[in-house]
């Protein structure tokens, strides 16, 4: 019985690591987002065709619609759910593949948004 309460542990803990892991990346990326937005906005008033105002909404917009599509628990966690959220514990051996996947759909999403406004910089740099 002991190995099932170690097991459950394990599960416990890998749960809150990929959370925390998660969590980080999320905020990193959200950072270069942030980062990123601000230079071409920065250059875009440089140029005249954006007022420190709108540089500023149009960063804060960008990041709001970047945590938004990151995040849409927060409806989900408004519900209450009928019965018990299902654990799968997976082993070492299996492949978590599939899972991974799924969180790097919104990464990837924020990396081509980050590549997309770097694009758009050198290209204004250019002009």
């Amino acid at each position: 019985m002991a190995g099932f309460g170690d097991l459950l542990q394990k599960a416990v803990y890998l749960g809150v690591g990929l959370a925390s892991y998660a969590g980080e990346k999320a905020g990193s990326k959200l950072n270069e987002l942030r980062t990123e937005a601000q230079k071409l906005a920065d250059e875009l008033v440089k140029r005249g065709e954006m007022s420190t105002e709108e540089a500023r909404r149009f960063v804060d917009d960008l990041v709001q619609q970047a945590q938004q599509q990151q995040s849409p628990v927060a409806p989900a966690a408004e519900q209450k759910p009928t019965e018990p959220r299902r654990i799968e514990i997976v082993s070492e051996e299996e492949d978590a593949s599939g899972k991974d996947a799924k969180d790097a759909g919104g990464v990837d999403k924020l990396r081509e948004q980050v590549q997309n406004l770097q694009d758009e910089l050198r290209r204004l740099k250019r002009d």
